[in-house]
């Protein structure tokens, strides 16, 4: 954007499916009552937006699941500014949401493997 000179990108991103092959074995009945095999996909697709904003030396992303909506809403919000302490350090926080339905009991164990999953990256 030439007026406020924020750099807009959006963009969709495959990753590799890491649930568990024990979970990927789980089938959950949809509105018609089908069994549905949903969890047994090779890839997951997400959508992620970032705003950098370069004058105010910030960037902005939010990224949410594509795969399995219908099932599942994870999405996950990051920012990076400028430290107020040191010009030379990043300030990064970052916030997301994980919620399962449809799965009958398994809501919970799917809720817990992303999570687990979530907190795994946010380490690295």
């Amino acid at each position: 954007d030439l007026s406020t000179g924020i750099i807009y990108r959006r963009r969709i991103a495959t990753c590799q499916n890491v649930i568990p092959e024990i979970l990927r074995k789980v089938t959950i009945y949809n509105s018609s009552l089908s069994q549905v095999s949903v969890l047994k996909v090779p890839d997951i697709y997400l959508e992620e937006e970032s705003w950098l904003n370069m004058e105010k030396r910030s960037m902005a992303m939010k990224s949410h699941c594509l795969t399995w909506t219908q099932y599942a809403s994870l999405s996950e919000e990051s920012v990076f500014r400028e430290s107020l302490e040191n010009p030379n350090w990043t300030d990064f926080t970052q916030k997301g949401r994980i919620s399962v339905t449809g799965a009958g009991l398994l809501n919970c164990v799917l809720e817990a493997f992303a999570q687990s999953f979530l907190k795994q990256g946010v380490k690295k």
